[in-house]
């Protein structure tokens, strides 16, 4: 289990899904990313920085973005 920092470049509300770029990864975004259900769709706001899990490093389905902080 690894955690990584990330910014939010896009949120869908209706699956709790996200569209992440990875802390010093300039190209790459990962879309389709688990939102924890308990972070509220108002704090969900692009450009924010999320805190990821990452249960498999190599597997971007199996993350899940757990935090948002500014």
């Amino acid at each position: 289990m690894r955690l990584k920092k990330a910014i939010l470049k896009g949120f869908n509300s209706t699956d709790y899904e996200a569209t992440i770029q990875l802390t010093g990864s300039y190209k790459a975004y990962l879309k389709g990313v688990t939102v924890a259900r308990n972070l509220p769709t108002a704090e969900m706001a692009l450009g924010r920085k999320v805190a990821v899990i990452f249960f498999d490093e190599y597997n971007p389905k199996e993350a899940v973005v757990i935090a948002v902080y500014t």
